[in-house]
């Protein structure tokens, strides 16, 4: 297809549907309710949220295309920075879906999904997003199934992806002030467009495959651990790690505050967030439990394939 921001606007909304039917499927319960919502500076969206099924207790699959003046931000952080520009000269458009689900189990991981694209009215333009997990408690076995089935998403484009991308996602998903990774990472990418390796075409083809990788790498997750038995001590832990989670999200997430810095529509940006979770004072693990050995493997550079 041609790629236009029309093109890629009914891409995202057809990636949308497939995946939530996906999920629906595998909950055996619950179905999305929808909502349209505008943007009064411009686009709007389609709010799709799962609640109280089987297995996910709370979801949001959100896809989004919004427009209007450039932000500021764009131009005063160092890493947005955008040269030669002023937000007075130019218009943004972006579009894109963000994911997260937060299942009832604490054995069935919470997991996140955002790809996006960005233009701007100078002809800036990139591509961004990435998938992460977040597992209650960090089994290897699924580590390994999680990090070998997004390498053999980046291997077909280019070798070099895994690693980097890998590593960007480490670096990005770590909660400083805590001295801990969200969760075992996965890939994080920005501001993709011509590289060295691939051209714009190319790098489009890549970011068209994670998104389309999402749906069967979390369903056959889910499928494996939805039916085992948990305790009570281990559901506590889980609100406790959802903490962390919103921790993240409210603090470092670049998406939210994009969201909030581009006047978005609040329920959509903050569907992120748990239904519950938990914050008890000082708390500390067992040693040698399973929570430590989660707690010990929450850290970046770690090799989860071999």
């Amino acid at each position: 297809m041609e790629i236009t921001k029309e093109s890629i606007t009914d891409w995202l909304k057809t990636l949308q549907y497939t995946i939530c039917r996906s999920l629906e499927t595998e909950d055996g319960l619950a179905k999305f309710k929808e909502e349209n919502w505008e943007r009064e500076e411009g686009g709007g969206g389609r709010s799709r949220v799962i609640e109280n099924g089987q297995v996910i207790e709370k979801g949001g699959v959100m896809f989004s295309a919004v427009s209007g003046k450039t932000p500021d931000f764009l131009f005063k952080e160092k890493e947005h920075s955008i040269s030669g520009t002023s937000p007075q000269e130019t218009t943004f458009f972006a579009t894109g879906i963000s994911i997260v689900i937060h299942p009832q189990s604490p054995l069935v991981p919470i997991i996140h999904m955002n790809i996006r694209y960005f233009e701007m009215s100078n002809g800036t333009k990139w591509l961004g997003g990435g998938i992460d997990l977040t597992p209650h408690y960090i089994v290897d076995e699924d580590a390994r199934f999680f990090h070998k089935q997004l390498k053999s998403v980046c291997d077909k484009h280019h070798e070099s992806y895994y690693p980097k991308f890998k590593t960007w996602a480490d670096d990005y998903f770590f909660i400083n002030h805590r001295k801990e990774t969200r969760g075992i990472g996965g890939i994080f990418f920005d501001r993709l467009n011509q590289n060295e390796f691939l051209n714009f075409e190319q790098n489009f083809a890549f970011w068209q495959d994670v998104g389309r990788a999402f749906a069967g790498i979390y369903v056959e997750l889910m499928h494996k651990n939805k039916t085992k038995p948990y305790t009570p001590e281990q559901k506590q832990w889980q609100l406790l790690r959802r903490g962390r989670y919103v921790e993240f999200n409210l603090v470092y997430d670049k998406g939210t505050k994009f969201g909030l810095e581009t006047n978005g529509r609040i329920e959509s940006i903050l569907m992120s967030l748990p239904a519950n979770a938990s914050w008890l004072y000082d708390f500390k693990t067992k040693q040698d439990s399973e929570e430590q050995n989660t707690l010990n493997k929450l850290k970046k550079g770690i090799n989860w394939i071999s």
